[in-house]
């Protein structure tokens, strides 16, 4: 009841601003009622006539100054003040005559008329007085163009003119404030002429204006269909190597993720509501650090939660998991981190089991959401940090759908119906591939739902069909990114077009893991509930075992070299003529025949012995041509470093010099060893350590 008559009260009679200035009509009824006012109480008060004179003279001057500080017009001057004389004029009079007679009332009438005539008159002179000013300041700024812009105004005039046949008249020239170049609006001439006539001879204009290899003049519409925008690049912004950048704002699905840079060094963005995403390129083109850089901007997001697929053993998604499940970064607050990504799967069955996952989400929520969907009056789910964008990065999901394995049909099949299904319920892919070819390009939802594409050249023509990619667009040409991590990237907003991802370093992405750990969105209430124990228990250890199984802590290694004696020194092996540390080495070799009872030496006399009965560990390896002598030092590093154990980066650290030994191949071995019962694995995450079995407990 109180809020109805709250209602009421607050609807009756209209509304005044107090504050607002006068206009024509309103200042005349003030001053004719303040003049009828004044004359009627100094008529009754037998006030003296003159104050109201001197009131109105006071008036007009004080007006007059304020006027000519604000530089108002001669004719607004003088009507001002003349309506102060005049009011003051007919109040003397009325005081002496009386100002209730029909006289005075009759030309109190007719002043006002005279006044709000006046006042409207001056205002539109002031208007049309403001916006001339207004033209000649904007003539004034034209007339003074920098020397600089009028000299690139004519020579792109004539340029055009010669290149493409066509009459420009250039309108404006502005210099870009990242310094790679400059934009020239034009205007077209009569006649029919288009901007794509500028567009095509694009390759010949850059030519024609001698710009540094990778600059570029591209032509795209202006305001309207007579109007050409050309943006000339002068700095070659692609063949410099740019990091990402080290703001780690917040971002959203909403505004755009940035994927990259464009010749004029600024961001490009890719908006993901409703669109998928296609990304491709050959090896060594720079795609799985564009990967990174995708999965950056979606750990920024404040409302996507980003799922991963790769069946190249993870590791895609690798680097944005295993620093927060092993503890190796913290908050400053000493929370937990939560892992940059929300699942990662390596396998034909996690893969399923995501993308099965990823369907019952969708379908749950359409059936969730029905109320929300219709209070919003849309058919787009709603996207918040309360109900977060699924965003699927399968790496090489191309190749899954145009591979002819059963097991890979059956992925590609789920993998489709999550892309066919689930856009308005805020699930979206993004796909990479090796080649933009018509294996890759072939299905039909690709093509209609993918149209945020990018394509990573590096210079490769190979399986690099531009035209199949970017349909539509002209001019593109491989040669044109020669650069790692260079290409071409196209979305709805934005034409395709030479574009750069940054290099992101493994350092960058413990710190934007740490960085946005508490910006992280949860699942909402209905997904989880549709979601079930497949995703909950996502992150348990038999399911994350094998991240950690097939990884060899750096800082494991690392902290070897603080245990004394840990330090491996294998120069002994090297291969020349044996020295006292190359017996050592031998030496080595001889204990692990005599204890495990090994194979002879298949090159030593009497070769042909047969094994000891019940057989032992085949280390002959170490002797014979099987095995590198790189392995058999790094054998002999294992049994080196006693029972404290060693690392994969030690062990590679101390042969690279002699044998440019890699780490992943030092993994390799270790595993093997690890099999064959030869080396047994202590402790785990930082703690690991591998330890010859000759050092350990049961031996």
């Amino acid at each position: 009841m109180s809020s109805t008559a709250t209602a009421k009260q607050q609807s009756s009679g209209p509304v005044l601003d107090w504050a607002a200035g006068h206009g024509p009509v309103t200042g005349a009824l003030s001053a004719t009622t303040g003049a009828f006012a004044v004359a009627t109480t100094g008529a009754a008060t037998a006030m003296p006539p003159g104050w109201a004179l001197a009131v109105g003279a006071a008036g007009a001057l004080g007006h007059t100054v304020v006027g000519l500080r604000v530089r108002n017009a001669g004719r607004t001057l003088a009507t001002r003040a003349a309506s102060w004389l005049v009011g003051a004029g007919w109040t003397t009079w009325a005081m002496t005559h009386g100002p209730l007679t029909w006289a005075a009332l009759g030309s109190l009438a007719t002043m006002g008329v005279g006044i709000g005539a006046a006042a409207r008159s001056s205002a539109l002179f002031e208007e049309a007085r403001e916006e001339e000013a207004i033209a000649a300041e904007q003539r004034q700024v034209a007339a003074e163009l920098s020397a600089e812009r009028r000299a690139i105004a004519a020579e792109w005039a004539e340029r055009i003119q010669r290149v493409c046949s066509l009459t420009v008249r250039v309108l404006g020239v502005e210099m870009w404030e990242t310094g790679a170049g400059f934009s020239i609006d034009a205007e077209l001439p009569a006649g029919g002429a288009t901007w794509n006539k500028i567009a095509a001879e694009s390759p010949r204009l850059s030519a024609d204006a001698k710009l540094p290899h990778g600059c570029t003049a591209t032509a795209s519409p202006g305001i309207h269909q007579g109007r050409v925008i050309i943006d000339v690049t002068t700095v070659n912004v692609l063949e410099q190597e740019r990091t990402y950048p080290t703001d780690y704002s917040v971002l959203s699905l909403h505004t755009g993720i940035p994927w990259g840079y464009r010749t004029n060094a600024q961001q490009i963005l890719a908006y993901l509501r409703e669109q998928c995403a296609l990304v491709v390129g050959p090896t060594g083109s720079g795609k799985t650090n564009m990967v990174h850089a995708i999965l950056a901007g979606f750990a920024r997001a404040e409302d996507i939660l980003t799922w991963v697929i790769d069946l190249n053993a993870g590791s895609a998604g690798l680097p944005w998991v295993l620093p927060a499940l092993n503890g190796q970064i913290t908050r400053e607050d000493g929370k937990p981190v939560r892992p940059g990504i929300d699942w990662l799967a390596s396998t034909f069955d996690e893969a399923m089991t995501m993308l099965d996952t990823a369907v019952r989400v969708a379908k749950q929520r359409k059936m969730g959401y029905q109320d929300l969907l219709s209070k919003a009056n849309t058919d787009l789910l709603p996207i918040s940090p309360r109900i977060p964008q699924l965003m699927l990065v399968i790496d090489e999901g191309a190749e899954i759908l145009a591979s002819s394995d059963r097991q890979m049909r059956k992925l590609a099949e789920k993998i489709l119906e999550v892309i066919r299904i689930a856009r308005a319920m805020g699930v979206r892919t993004v796909l990479t591939a090796l080649g933009a070819t018509g294996s890759v390009l072939g299905n039909l939802m690709i093509r209609r739902e993918a149209k945020v594409r990018v394509a990573l050249t590096g210079g490769e023509t190979e399986g690099m069909d531009l035209g199949k990619m970017f349909p539509g667009s002209r001019g593109l040409r491989v040669d044109q990114a020669p650069y790692k991590g260079a290409g071409f990237m196209g979305t709805p907003e934005s034409p395709a077009a030479l574009f750069k991802a940054w290099r992101i370093l493994p350092n960058q992405i413990r710190d934007i893991i740490a960085a946005t750990s508490d910006r992280h969105p949860l699942l909402d209430d209905v997904s989880v509930k549709a979601a079930g124990p497949a995703y909950a228990r996502r992150w348990d250890a038999e399911r994350t075992a094998w991240m950690r199984d097939q990884v060899v802590t750096d800082d494991a290694d690392d902290s070897l070299q603080d245990i004394p004696g840990a330090t491996l020194r294998l120069s002994a092996l090297n291969p020349r003529p044996e020295s006292p540390e190359e017996e050592l080495a031998r030496r080595f070799r001889e204990e692990i025949d005599a204890q495990f009872a090994t194979a002879p030496d298949p090159n030593a006399a009497g070769g042909d012995t047969p094994p000891p009965a019940g057989g032992g560990l085949n280390l002959s390896a170490l002797r014979g041509e099987q095995d590198s002598p790189a392995q058999q030092a790094a054998l002999a590093a294992l049994l080196a470093a006693g029972p404290e154990g060693t690392g994969a980066s030690a062990i590679a650290r101390a042969l690279a010099d002699a044998y440019g030994t890699t780490r992943q191949t030092v993994v390799g071995w270790l595993k093997t060893w690890m099999q064959d019962g030869t080396a047994v694995r202590v402790g785990e995450g930082t703690k690991a350590r591998y330890v010859h079995r000759s050092h350990t407990s049961g031996n």
